[in-house]
């Protein structure tokens, strides 16, 4: 993956320490990593965590700029090569689905024209909802490719469907999409 430009979008569940390892990961296999996190992930963990792991700046906001003064949903939407976003909450799912754009993570999935991986992340019980179930299928409708979430044990206590995928896994959907987008 070296040299590979990858935007990985962190939203907030407590699935976000797992985005820490995935984008140790990538950069430790040459990627280069520009992460943006939702308010909302910051509860969970911290852009000085991102910062370090990636050596690049985190970007967390809509309207001041890190790197990219025609605004960061512009800059990195024209940069990155692909989007992952992980973990993908119900609410970043919906936000998706509907097009909204309130924040940098939504706005940016809007402007970016390349190929998106999405990596739900949510408590069994939200998971199973119709709600949950009709954005995820229109997401793939739209053509977003969609790491599907494992069972296992969940934070809440419980164990079930909703549990991110391992980082592991996730690399090989970012590797299997990278690949087939060479031309």
């Amino acid at each position: 993956m070296q040299d590979r430009q990858i935007i990985l979008g962190v939203s907030g569940g407590i699935a976000a320490y797992k985005a820490a390892d995935l984008a140790s990961k990538l950069t430790q296999s040459g990627a280069v990593v520009s992460v943006v996190m939702t308010e909302s992930a910051q509860e969970f963990v911290g852009p000085v965590t991102f910062e370090a792991l990636t050596n690049r700046p985190v970007n967390d906001d809509l309207f001041t700029p890190t790197e990219h003064y025609q605004g960061e949903h512009i800059g990195l939407a024209r940069l990155g090569e692909l989007l992952v976003i992980a973990p993908a909450t119900a609410n970043c799912l919906a936000k998706l689905a509907h097009g909204s754009a309130n924040d940098l993570l939504s706005t940016l999935a809007l402007a970016f024209m390349g190929p998106i991986l999405v990596c739900p992340a949510m408590n069994s019980e939200m998971w199973s909802k119709p709600a949950v179930q009709r954005n995820v299928e229109q997401l793939k409708a739209d053509g977003v490719r969609i790491v599907e979430p494992g069972e296992g044990w969940l934070s809440c206590g419980t164990v079930g469907a909703g549990r991110m995928a391992e980082p592991a896994d996730i690399i090989l959907a970012i590797e299997r999409e990278l690949n087939s987008t060479i031309v």
